[in-house]
This record gives C-alpha cells, structure tokens and sequence, in this order.
C-alpha cells in the first residue's frame, strides 16, 4: 500500500513547480524590489543639482561681435575670452614655427572656425586673468594676451610664447549651435 501512497503523492505535487518554489520565487522578487528601492536614494542623490547642470553650460550669441573684437563671458566660474580675429591675425598664428613654442600645438588644433578663438582667460602659471581684453590694455608681444602678474606673453591663438607660464591657454569644449550662438560646455 504504500508504493500506491507514494504514486498518488507524487502526482499530486507534480513533477513541477510546488507552492514552496512559488513562495521562494515571490520572497526573492519581493526582496530584490526592496533593495532596489533601498539603494535608489543612495544612488541618486549622487547626480549633479539642477543648478549645477544649469551652470555646466552657457549660450553665446555671437552675431554683434565686429571682426577683430574680443568679449568675456562667464562658464563655472571662469572667464571665458571669444575673439574674432581678423585675416591678419589667423595668418600670423597658422605661421607659427611650432619648435618655437613651449607647448607646441597648431593653431588648427586649437580652434573649429579659424575666425573664432575660445580660451578659458586664466593664465597657466599662477591662474591670474590675462590683460587684452579691452581696448587699449597691452595685449603682449605677441598681439594675444598679457600676464601682468608675472610677464607671460600669449599669441593670437592662446599659446604660450614667452614668460614662465608652462601650457597655452586652455580651449573649453564649446560648439556652434547656429552661425550667430555659440554653446561653452
């Protein structure tokens, strides 16, 4: 009697699932949505404010800015020199023996447009601001920028020619969004 007990036992269970391999699946799905919903806090808490994200960016319009112009605006803090430089002035730093420079780059490698300059205006020696924004203050020997601070003399293309500044100023990442707005970040 008993091998008729054990036959009608096994097809009462099935040879499939039972309720305790259902009740195992439900408890580990149910545990792996809690730990999910424990660690998303964690998680998320760690991505960039809304205000961080807002400032990673800045839009330029570009379109009044007369050839052989510069202009400073503000990207995370930084000042930020756009030049339109003229014909004379892209000839002169495409020229360039690159022997000659410290921190040898092309002036192509530097710029995406020949006719704009984007460089983030802090020098690399001791990060002060680099005189020849304006009009009238001395923009080096090299028609670019001046460090009054301690006499490094930048080119037309933001490179480092002459003083104790160790690196050419650097270039944001930037892109233009139309011929007349130009996006920094």
């Amino acid at each position: 009697m008993s091998n008729a007990e054990d036959a009608a036992g096994s097809a009462a269970h099935g040879e499939g699932e039972t309720r305790r391999d259902f009740l195992l699946y439900a408890t580990g799905a149910f545990g792996a949505v809690g730990a999910a919903a424990a660690v998303w806090p964690l998680i998320s808490q760690m991505n960039p404010a809304a205000d961080t994200l807002a400032a990673s960016t800045t839009e330029v319009n570009i379109g009044p800015i007369a050839e052989g112009q510069s202009i400073t605006v503000v990207w995370r803090g930084k000042p930020v020199f756009i030049r339109r430089r003229t014909k004379a002035e892209i000839a002169a730093a495409g020229k360039v023996d690159l022997a000659d420079l410290p921190d040898p780059e092309a002036d192509s490698k530097r710029v995406t447009k020949p006719e704009w300059l984007v460089v983030v205006g802090i020098c690399t020696h001791l990060g002060c601001i680099p005189k020849g924004q304006r009009t009238g203050e001395r923009r080096g020997d090299y028609g670019g920028w001046f460090c009054p601070c301690h006499g490094s003399h930048y080119d037309t293309s933001g490179r480092i020619r002459k003083g104790p500044a160790p690196r050419n100023l650097s270039i944001p990442e930037y892109k233009f969004v139309s011929d007349k707005l130009l996006q920094i970040g």
